[in-house]
């Protein structure tokens, strides 16, 4: 996930619906130019869940459009296990082949770095070449050195919270490459503002969704439902 310290349009798509329940949203995301995915996180059950034919053959039209797909696994803030962590990344790795984790609910603390550092590690050595920490927040600068996580989802939240954010010094000495900005509840007359505020923020990847409530997730990003919006002003 490296590019230009621009931001280039890129999408990460959390698409957390199940394909039996929106076949035409994970059709839309197949569908998609490959250039402008940065990659699409398969979320079963907050996590791998039990093998499910409906939904590998669907992962596997995205991966055979030549979408990355990362797996999620929740960390709990910490709290979960290593092992019980890492038994999500090679499920997902041994039934969907996915090339890289998100890894949710990260600590934003000091005290924890050294255990998402071995959680890297370990996703690395389980074949993942792309390892996402979703902070939902801005964490300790710690979680940027080189090595942890190739992206960090320093935000993650409705569209109110968005406008009102501010961006930490620290985050200036990265390139935008390295952030994502994920922003639900995103009305359609306010989606190309959302997108070109995502670029303005440096964020290199983003999602903005009209999506609210428990799982804002299971709508698609506006700029796939309007591709106009991909290249703001």
């Amino acid at each position: 996930m490296t590019g230009a310290s621009h931001h280039d349009g890129r999408l990460l798509v959390p698409l957390y619906v199940h394909p039996a329940v929106d076949p035409a949203a994970w059709q839309a995301v197949a569908a998609a130019d490959p250039k402008r995915i940065a990659a699409v996180v398969l979320n079963l059950a907050d996590g791998p869940g039990d093998p499910d034919h409906v939904f590998s053959d669907a992962a596997e039209q995205l991966r055979a459009a030549g979408l990355p797909l990362l797996g999620y696994a929740d960390t709990d803030y910490g709290r979960r296990s290593h092992a019980a962590v890492v038994n999500d990344v090679l499920t997902y790795r041994q039934r969907h082949s996915i090339t890289g984790v998100y890894l949710d609910q990260v600590s934003t603390q000091p005290g924890a770095l050294p255990h998402y550092r071995r959680l890297a590690t370990a996703a690395r050595a389980a074949g993942c070449s792309t390892v996402v920490f979703g902070h939902g927040d801005h964490p300790d600068p710690g979680y940027a050195e080189v090595g942890l996580a190739d992206l960090l989802v320093t935000f993650e939240g409705d569209w109110t919270a968005y406008q009102s954010l501010t961006l930490p010094l620290w985050t200036g000495r990265h390139a935008a490459a390295r952030f994502c900005h994920l922003v639900y509840d995103v009305p359609a007359e306010r989606a190309r503002e959302a997108t070109a505020l995502i670029a303005a923020r440096r964020a290199g990847a983003g999602c903005a969704v009209p999506g609210a409530g428990d799982n804002p997730w299971s709508t698609l990003p506006h700029d796939l439902t309007a591709p106009d919006l991909a290249s703001p002003a």
